[in-house]
């Protein structure tokens, strides 16, 4: 990877920001930080936060609710978005890996795709841990890895120091042309190393999701210790809205008269009674143990590591911050360690 010098990372965000949308987390004036739209003349400072927003970019892509076709009563007529070039400026490592994994499981959506193929991808390395993370021991943070951005920050250890900017995609080098920067003359190298041992030593060994996973995949988690824990859910959904990684969905069919129809999907989430009930009216997931167990499986089952060579969580702790049960990852894994 390019390496360069960059004094200012608001300097990189207005250049970006004048061919493209760009949107970076700040405070929303209530306690809490999401995306917002931030112009080229915006002078406010870009905070490399060491906490990840409550809600990832997964949203910018896989739409809350979105237009997929229409019939007139006769004939099809696909609603694909009209995608405007935008930049998500400093998303952290573990979101651009829930990114990746996004784009293998939406490979063949063109309604998510054009979306993505709009999109540049700034990431930003983290130099502590984040609240409740474990990217370390899932290999999805605090580095940003190469292939699931397009350019990379790395913050400088200390306030007067200058940022580093990589280039990982043609996409980035494109976006760069005409910007001229230093090249860096630190080892990087070294730095992003000496930060990811800082972080994972920070973060321990996690012992009891290792001890947690293993006896998930290994089948020592019975029927009655998944109904302890289902009844701990309250099918709020909060778990998989804020996951970075979920992505179920249902179709919705609106009537426009004269035998036409517009289908829209929305997110659904695995954890509603109703998710999996079938038009029989038999339901494989009708109890709130069985669904807790089945999201479980999806985000750390070894099946689904094999399709998409990771695991389904990214380590961001969101589920943790949000549940009221209790029962985020910490807690379950608490739980079934103990097996």
């Amino acid at each position: 990877m390019q390496a360069f010098s960059l004094d200012r990372p608001e300097r990189l965000r207005a250049y970006l920001a004048l061919a493209r949308r760009l949107y970076q987390v700040r405070d929303d004036g209530q306690g809490g930080a999401h995306w917002q739209l931030v112009g080229a003349q915006d002078l406010g400072a870009f905070d490399a936060r060491a906490e990840p927003p409550a809600f990832s970019a997964k949203s910018f892509f896989f739409a809350e609710r979105e237009l997929l076709f229409r019939f007139d009563g006769g004939q099809f007529y696909s609603a694909l978005p009209e995608a405007v070039p935008q930049v998500l400026f400093g998303v952290h490592a573990c979101d651009l890996i829930a990114v990746a994994y996004q784009d293998r499981f939406f490979a063949a959506d063109p309604h998510y795709q054009a979306r993505r193929q709009a999109t540049l991808l700034v990431g930003v390395d983290c130099l502590h841990s984040c609240r409740g993370g474990f990217c370390s021991l899932l290999d999805s943070g605090p580095a940003v890895h190469g292939e699931t951005a397009d350019l990379i920050l790395l913050p400088p250890a200390d306030e007067a120091g200058d940022w580093l900017l990589l280039v990982a995609s043609a996409a980035g080098r494109e976006a760069l042309e005409g910007l001229r920067l230093p090249a860096a003359r630190r080892d990087w190298q070294a730095e992003r190393a000496a930060n990811c041992q800082r972080v994972a030593a920070e973060q321990g060994d996690q012992h009891e999701l290792v001890a947690g996973i293993a006896a998930l995949n290994a089948g020592r988690i019975d029927d009655e210790q998944w109904d302890a824990l289902g009844l701990r859910c309250l099918g709020c959904s909060g778990c998989t809205s804020v996951c970075p990684t979920c992505s179920c969905f249902a179709p919705l069919d609106n009537p426009t008269g004269r035998g036409g129809v517009e289908r829209e999907r929305v997110w659904d989430s695995c954890l509603y009674q109703g998710f999996q009930r079938e038009a029989s009216g038999h339901n494989p997931s009708a109890s709130p143990g069985q669904r807790v167990q089945r999201f479980w499986t999806h985000k750390f089952g070894d099946a689904f590591k094999e399709r998409f060579e990771r695991y389904g969580c990214v380590g961001c702790g969101r589920c943790d911050r949000v549940c009221p049960g209790g029962i985020g990852v910490h807690g379950v894994m608490h739980e079934v360690s103990r097996r």
